[in-house]
């Protein structure tokens, strides 16, 4: 497989993402300008593409809970639970700004699908949370990228 579509894939998995994707196609010795250009369009094609599904994907888990899969709903029930403790005192207190920085926050249980989670279940306006997507998911790379880097270490 071809490396720069390995840091692809990762850049749409739930909490690796574009920061770690970088953070691996860095260690693997990939070229940096193409791993930060692929990497940046799983968080891209994430930030566009997730507002739009999960309103969807919300009607298919109630769906499923009436059928023999029902324990795959309540893992995502028990999920948006925890979103929406994890994301509620940045939300609700900064709006906007609150949902990028949640984004931008390295750590599991932030990021862009986190992100969009959260303002699907704040309601946040889509273009507005398509913003605060792509520019949280950018923030969390340039994050990343120092470290892995070896930069101030």
């Amino acid at each position: 497989m071809n490396e720069l579509l390995r840091v692809f894939l990762l850049s749409l998995l739930p909490t690796f993402e574009g920061r770690y994707a970088i953070v691996y196609g860095i260690g693997k010795g990939y070229p940096l300008y193409e791993t930060l250009i692929v990497a940046s369009l799983g968080v891209l094609i994430l930030s566009l593409v997730l507002p739009i599904t999960l309103p969807y994907l919300d009607k298919l888990m109630l769906w499923l809970e009436k059928t023999p899969l029902e324990k795959i709903a309540r893992l995502y029930l028990y999920y948006v639970e925890r979103v929406r403790k994890k994301a509620h005192p940045y939300v609700e207190r900064w709006g906007f700004l609150g949902l990028t920085i949640f984004v931008a926050i390295p750590l599991p249980g932030t990021g862009v699908w986190t992100g969009a989670l959260a303002a699907y279940l704040f309601g946040i306006e889509k273009r507005m949370a398509v913003l605060a997507l792509i520019l949280g998911g950018l923030l969390s790379m340039a994050i990343t990228l120092v470290p892995a880097l070896g930069l101030f270490g």
